[in-house]
This record gives structure tokens, C-alpha cells and sequence, in this order.
């Protein structure tokens, strides 16, 4: 694939029809790697790189969670904040299912399935930020208030 060809995946249809700017960044994936090679690959700090991470509650219902790069959720704190027992990580085929996304390559937007979006709150003050595009291999560069005016997250302080 050509390097500035950049693919019709859902969320970057999404985007193009809300007349969002954005630049489309490619860099080689490698499995497990998570932000820790997709920040190095493209240059940027890891903290400005926003993982989409699916998670799910004691009942089994899914939502997703942004969060910085080089941040981990506080799944105790977050279930407090959620007012549920137990939060827990979604396994991998779930979420591949319910994102329409393979893991790696989730983004938030344009999902297969409408899931309770949260986001850490500190996203919401970074001046630009990093986040999946929908495939491995390709992040999307983006504004933050474009991202919340898209998706209007609940703002969450699970940070660690």
C-alpha cells in the first residue's frame, strides 16, 4: 500500500464526514508492541498517544476507555467511578467483535457496536493527540476538542 493512500476504514469515514482535519500517520506494527513502538516508530511522546481500550463491567457489558500511552487504567478506581463491582479487560475476539476493529488496530470511532465511551481526563488538555485510525500500522494525528465533539466522552480520572 502506498504510504499516502490512506484506507476507507470506518472511523476515517466518520471523520471525513464531519469535516474533522486530521493527518493520517504509518508506521510498521508489531504485535504486542502497543504505544511503546507506535511512539518510537513516529517520533512522538507516548503521552500523547491515546490507546482505545475495551473493557467490561461485573455484568459483562462492554464500553471503552481512552487512555494516555504510557498511562494504565486504575480498574479499582474506575469501577468506583463506574459505581459497579468489577471491571475487567475485554478478551480479544470479544472486542474484535463488538469494534468491527481487530485488536491493535481499534479505534473509538465508527464502532460496530455503541459502547459507553470514557476518557481520561487529562486526554482533554493535551494540544494534539495520537490515536487509532481503525488499523494496525496507522494512527490518526487530530485535536482533542474534535475527538471529544465527536464521541463526547465521560470524563474519567483512572489514571496510573
Amino acid at each position: 500500500m502506498a504510504r499516502d493512500k490512506v484506507p476507507a476504514t470506518p472511523a476515517i469515514r466518520l471523520l471525513k464526514q464531519h469535516k474533522v482535519k486530521f493527518t493520517p500517520h504509518f508506521y510498521k506494527y508489531e504485535d504486542k508492541g502497543g504505544t511503546r513502538v507506535s511512539a518510537r516508530e513516529l517520533k512522538v511522546d507516548e503521552h500523547q498517544i491515546i490507546k482505545t481500550l475495551i473493557l467490561e463491567d461485573d455484568q459483562q457489558k462492554p464500553f471503552i476507555v481512552l487512555m494516555h500511552g504510557n498511562c494504565e487504567v486504575s480498574l479499582k478506581h474506575l469501577a468506583r467511578q463506574l459505581k459497579v463491582k468489577l471491571v475487567t479487560t475485554c478478551p480479544p475476539e470479544k472486542a474484535d467483535r463488538i469494534s468491527g476493529y481487530q485488536t491493535g488496530g481499534i479505534s473509538p470511532f465508527a464502532t460496530r457496536q455503541t459502547l459507553p465511551l470514557y476518557m481520561e481526563e487529562t486526554v482533554a488538555s493535551l494540544e494534539k493527540l495520537f490515536i487509532n485510525g481503525g488499523r494496525r500500522g496507522m494512527l490518526i494525528e487530530m485535536a482533542p476538542a474534535d475527538l471529544i465533539s465527536i464521541l463526547m466522552p465521560v470524563k474519567v480520572s483512572v489514571a496510573i
